[in-house]
């Protein structure tokens, strides 16, 4: 018995955890958020992610949803989750939802954000946090780059070997790179992302940047449709999960974590 669905508003930081998905020796974001759960529901609660992130990958905004089998004050599943929560992840908001709400697939988007450090030296203070390449990229060239991946494409030649999608075809909305000194900071929207695609194409567009390629490699790419012709994938550090995109009609909080533009800038 459930006495209402309730959605969470998840950050955390991916570098000590082996994603978000339980696996059976632990160490995941969804095993740290369930044995908080637990303590404060007194049972065993299940929860569903928006966006499941490979190892080492952050999130700034992910959303899950739990049916919660008992009642509680929206800061018990806040403040009080929290205090059993490790460093590294927190609840930033609690909401009932309606019993429809399915915080996978009612989301109709979802948005990355890539953070590449681009100076000869590897990162202290960012350590973990951010991607790295050493030496000049063409900031220009990656942006015409980025604009041809916009649009409904196949994205084979970016997709994982494992990946379990059920069609490689997706809705690109947006793809850019802006330069803030010497971090470059990569956004993508689209309606879903194939596994590793996000690495898959920043590793692509720092090639391209770099000078080994034009950017009309990407036509070609997506023409080809064959992942071994792309560029190798590109390390987790940098790559945050910026949350799903739903309907107003939910009611729920936009991404707020204009903390990492303020961080830049």
């Amino acid at each position: 018995m459930t006495v209402g669905r309730i959605a969470l508003g998840v950050e955390y930081c991916g570098t000590s955890f082996h994603g978000w998905q339980s696996q059976a020796n632990g160490g995941t974001v969804q095993d740290a958020v369930e044995s908080a759960l637990r303590e404060i529901a007194g049972r065993t609660v299940g929860v569903i992610c928006a966006g499941r992130t490979d190892a080492g990958v952050h999130a700034s905004h992910q959303v899950a949803h739990f049916d919660a089998p008992v009642e509680r004050p929206l800061t018990a599943w806040v403040r009080g989750v929290n205090s059993h929560l490790p460093d590294g992840v927190a609840v930033r908001w609690a909401q009932p939802v309606a019993e429809d709400f399915h915080a996978r697939f009612s989301a109709r988007g979802r948005r990355y954000r890539y953070l590449l450090l681009n100076r000869p030296q590897r990162a202290g203070l960012w350590h973990g946090r951010v991607g790295w390449f050493h030496g000049p990229l063409d900031l220009a060239v990656m942006q015409d780059a980025c604009g041809r991946l916009l649009g409904e494409h196949d994205f084979s030649a970016f997709r994982a070997a494992g990946c379990q999608a059920k069609t490689p075809v997706k809705t690109l909305w947006r793809a850019e790179v802006q330069q803030y000194g010497s971090m470059l900071v990569f956004d993508f929207e689209a309606s879903a992302f194939l596994h590793h695609m996000v690495r898959n194409l920043v590793g692509t567009l720092v090639y391209i940047g770099k000078g080994a390629q034009q950017p009309g490699w990407i036509d070609e790419l997506l023409q080809m449709r064959d992942r071994k012709l792309a560029a190798p994938t590109f390390s987790p550090d940098g790559l945050y999960f910026r949350g799903p995109i739903y309907e107003p009609h939910w009611g729920l909080p936009d991404p707020d974590d204009d903390f990492l533009d303020g961080m830049l800038k």
